[in-house]
């Protein structure tokens, strides 16, 4: 990210990532080591500059790829059996577009929002429906490889099998 596009970045999202709201998810596992902070902002940088470099949105998908994943609690320490399709992946997405709605509702928009509910897709089967959504959305799923560094993890990590005691 050249000079520019850092400081114009970092000021569209500054009031997020000061907020004590957002502050908690540093503290969130999301995929193997990798917060839901950390792994939040690399998606957000990266739809940002996307939207950037094709003349789009780049303000919302900054904010819709910051809370995307903006979710009350850690799934992974999730102890209530729940129906499959009630499982974090199918669910958290509406979560964070909610909690987004509620903490920053002067940041939120259509667009902030189908980017929120959308990000899953396929997992979520009705397709994203702006460009910067679509930004986010592979974004997502670009950083979210990460998970096959790590092969052994992988079915705790898509919520199939519940993390082995120790780690």
């Amino acid at each position: 990210m050249s000079c520019n596009y850092k400081e114009e970045y970092y000021k569209i999202v500054h009031d997020i990532l000061k907020s004590e709201e957002f502050q908690k998810r540093k503290k969130y596992k999301h995929h193997g080591d990798i917060t839901v902070y950390e792994h939040s902002l690399k998606v957000s940088k990266i739809a940002y500059l996307l939207a950037r470099k094709f003349n789009k949105d780049y303000k919302s998908a900054a904010i819709g790829g910051l809370l995307h994943d903006f979710y009350s609690k850690p799934w992974q320490e999730e102890t209530e059996k729940k129906p499959f399709f009630k499982k974090h992946g199918f669910v958290h997405a509406r979560e964070a577009m909610e909690n987004a709605n509620k903490y920053f509702p002067e940041l939120m928009n259509k667009k902030i929002d189908n980017i929120i509910l959308r990000h899953m897709f396929p997992l979520n089967k009705i397709p994203p429906r702006y460009i910067e959504s679509w930004f986010v959305t592979l974004a997502d799923k670009y950083v979210s490889m990460e998970v096959f560094l790590q092969p052994t993890k992988l079915p705790m990590l898509i919520g199939i099998h519940k993390k082995v005691k120790g780690e």
